[in-house]
């Protein structure tokens, strides 16, 4: 039988995570592509992301058949957060009249680009990358290039450039707590032997 689960988090109900997940505002909208394969996850860091901003939203497909609906806000100009020789770093943004759409497909590398194949629209969008970025806090996955970082960290270090001076730490303190509980669960000598470099 199952453990019960917060509806919220979708943690278990004894390590839920809700009391740690801010409200933060945000003048960039943020929209999460997310591939089917990372909803039952036990690190979906997507959804903490879509959880702690009010200006976000979560979306789970491998096909979005209204997103040149969603991508069409007039207040906003959408661009795709998604490594690239064609994308230009965030940090050459100036603050404009109208803030982004920030399109963030969210799993594997492999999965992500079949989003962005099967949502033609998406792979069409102007890209934008973070540029250099502080090493990720994501210990339990390798991370498949330099520079790469989990959903949450990605949206954190985009909304910091995009939205500065705000800061944006508060959104990863869940996250740090869900990977702290993951290790203690292997326990440590676990952890060491699999995923410490």
């Amino acid at each position: 039988m199952p453990r019960p689960s917060c509806p919220r988090c979708q943690r278990p109900l004894r390590h839920c995570l809700c009391a740690l997940i801010p409200e933060l505002h945000s003048r960039t909208r943020v929209l999460i592509l997310q591939h089917p394969s990372e909803v039952g996850h036990a690190l979906n860091t997507a959804r903490l992301a879509a959880l702690g901003l009010r200006n976000a939203e979560l979306r789970v497909g491998e096909v979005f058949e209204d997103l040149p609906q969603l991508l069409a806000q007039p207040d906003y100009r959408a661009c795709l957060l998604f490594p690239g020789e064609e994308s230009v770093a965030l940090s050459a943004y100036a603050p404009a009249d109208k803030p982004l759409l920030l399109v963030v497909p969210d799993g594997t590398w492999r999965k992500a680009r079949k989003l962005l194949y099967l949502n033609p629209v998406l792979a069409a969008l102007p890209r934008v990358s973070l540029g250099t970025v502080a090493p990720s806090r994501y210990r339990l996955r390798k991370a498949p290039q330099e520079g790469a970082l989990s959903t949450i960290e990605a949206i954190a270090a985009a909304l910091d450039v995009l939205e500065a001076p705000q800061r944006f730490d508060a959104l990863l303190r869940p996250f740090d707590v869900l990977i702290e509980g993951q290790i203690a669960a292997m326990g440590q000598d676990v952890f060491i032997r699999n995923h410490q470099r």
